[in-house]
């Protein structure tokens, strides 16, 4: 839940003392000519170690560089800001993707399409990594292919005697399926489902299933099974108020005021707004299913938790929101222009970063998901599940959508005005989907302003 909001929102991070320390625009040279790099990122304490490690692993095989990390894991959309407006940049990072397009387009950012030829690695990526500012202007790659997935407890499942979600894209299930096995998953503290008499909804002890409604990356994979993007072809008209769309986010919308058999707001906050990860919702079996991301893989086997992964329910075609993720680029105008490029090529190599082994982070380049010694090289490990194959692997290859919020110009204005406001208010319960869907979607397609660039290499 707290990853998913850095996503959103595009903010992580206290700069603090390191900011302060920031030179000019990119940094320059130690004693001796020797170079000094600065990368910023943020992070939960596990991935700030695990880019640790890999910036030393970057200094220990390039002599003479030395990477100062700037690890910002609070309000990092601000503070990055900041360093613009005072042309203190560092020389590569981290960017919340919707920041990433404007410095792109304002020249802020090193256009690395002339680096691709000499650094085959950055050519391999998959076609939706890319983010482009323009015609050949490559401003940078989304950090990592992330997808959201159906998460659940075995022992929820096997005490319930249901069958567990499907690990592969071919038998996933049917809304109504999944609608079906939710009511069996759900109990109230009497032990009584939602079909049957007595049931209490103000006493629930388990829920079947959770599924957001006010994240994009949740729900687009449902929007595109059943035949409707976010937009039309040319990013021009809103599509939310077609009738495939309201039946998305009225479905949505069922599964707590209907059916019962999902959490409402605040219904598994334990204190506040401040809800649980998915692994403790699975862990003390509050929830025995969750949509949620393939970042929370660390975090289940940290906690320990008993889980399976399966593949989303599907109207038509199966689909799941892929690049789920933040940007990295390299800043403009650093005195280190070529290595910096080096750096950001490193970066995210799963050769050097133990992110993708240890579960927080899916590769970028096409060979890790279609050569098998690649894949087993970061798949092939007790911290990935026997399904991790079909249930991730084949699932993003052949049935992932590059998530809507990363490729709408203007998303972030759309979000805060229009959108998100009608997505807390379906919520809510209080009006049909439809009804606050077909108020919202006018006022979207006035906002839009066309799709992302995009080009094949």
């Amino acid at each position: 839940m707290r990853r998913r909001d850095l996503l959103k929102l595009g903010g992580l991070a206290a700069l603090g003392a390191s900011a302060a320390a920031c030179g000019g625009s990119g940094s320059g040279s130690g004693s001796g000519g020797d170079v000094e790099l600065q990368f910023m990122y943020w992070g939960s304490t596990f991935e700030k170690a695990a880019v640790e490690r890999m910036l030393k692993q970057y200094q220990q095989k390039h002599s003479g560089v030395t990477v100062k990390p700037l690890y910002t894991p609070d309000e990092y959309d601000v503070k990055l800001n900041t360093l613009v407006a005072s042309n203190r940049l560092p020389d590569v990072g981290y960017v919340p993707l919707a920041m990433s397009f404007r410095l792109g387009e304002q020249g802020k950012l090193v256009n690395l399409f002339p680096y691709l030829k000499k650094y085959p690695q950055l050519a391999g990526y998959l076609p939706d990594a890319y983010l482009w500012s323009g015609q050949d202007n490559l401003h940078g790659v989304a950090t990592a292919n992330e997808i959201e997935l159906l998460w659940y407890s075995k022992s929820a499942i096997a005490a319930a005697g249901v069958t567990p979600p499907p690990a592969d894209a071919a038998s996933a299930w049917t809304w109504d399926q999944l609608v079906e096995t939710a009511y069996k998953l759900t109990v109230d503290q009497n032990g009584k489902h939602p079909d049957e008499p007595g049931f209490d909804p103000k006493q629930i002890k388990q829920f079947g299933i959770s599924s957001s409604i006010t994240y994009g990356a949740a729900w687009y994979g449902f929007l595109r099974s059943n035949g409707v993007d976010f937009a039309d072809e040319a990013g021009k008209k809103c599509l939310l108020d077609t009738p495939e769309a309201i039946e998305v986010f009225q479905n949505l919308q069922d599964l707590i005021y209907k059916h019962r058999v999902a959490p409402g707001p605040g219904q598994l906050a334990a204190t506040g707004d401040d809800v649980p990860g998915t692994n403790i919702l699975l862990k003390t079996k509050r929830v025995a299913m969750v949509v949620d991301g393939h970042w929370s893989l660390l975090d289940m086997n940290e906690s320990k938790v008993d889980y399976g992964i399966g593949v989303l329910p599907k109207y038509a075609e199966p689909f799941t929101s892929t690049q789920v993720a933040g940007a990295s680029a390299v800043f403009a105008g650093g005195k280190h222009e070529q290595e910096a490029v080096e750096l950001f090529a490193f970066h995210n190599d799963p050769r050097y970063v133990d992110l993708f082994a240890k579960g927080l982070w899916m590769p970028q380049e096409k060979k890790y998901y279609e050569d098998q010694a690649a894949i087993d090289s970061w798949t092939k490990n007790d911290l990935h599940p026997p399904e991790f194959r079909t249930a991730v692997v084949d699932y993003a290859r052949d049935h992932g959508v590059p998530v809507f919020g990363n490729r709408v110009k203007n998303m972030s204005s759309i979000s805060s005005d229009v959108l998100t406001p009608a997505l807390q208010e379906i919520e809510t319960g209080k009006r049909p989907a439809g009804e606050i869907l077909k108020a919202a979607a006018p006022k979207i397609t006035s906002m839009l302003q066309g799709w992302q660039h995009t080009q094949d290499l």
